[in-house]
């Protein structure tokens, strides 16, 4: 990927809205099955927000990521959290999902998350 998540979920902010005005039923529908899925319940925003980071590690899903690092990101999330969520990501889909691990971490970055320590 060349471009910044900030600039990647702008862009395709920019095409979703395009589908809302195509396609209202279907994308009214993935909207209220998001809000939801992520509404506080037995677990917090937070930890929702770090399973779904998860999954679009294990998806490679690059917009993904870079809406839930932004969303991780203003929930507080700290970056050994974060990690410890990547370590998780990881152990279960090896190589792939650490190289994707990676990427997660610029986007959590890019979106203020905490710098490693220098």
């Amino acid at each position: 990927m060349t471009e910044s998540y900030r600039d990647l979920t702008s862009s395709i902010s920019a095409s979703l809205a395009q589908l809302r005005a195509d396609m209202p039923d279907t994308t009214r529908g993935f909207s209220s099955l998001a809000m939801a899925a992520t509404r506080p319940g037995t677990l917090d925003k937070k930890t929702k927000e770090l399973i779904a980071m998860a999954l679009s590690v294990g998806a490679r899903c690059d917009p993904c990521v870079g809406f839930h690092a932004d969303a991780l990101v203003k929930l507080g999330c700290t970056r050994a959290e974060f990690e410890e969520m990547l370590g998780l990501c990881i152990y279960m889909g090896g190589g792939p999902s650490l190289m994707y691990a990676a990427k997660a971490l610029q986007a959590f970055e890019e979106f203020g998350g905490q710098k490693a320590a220098a």
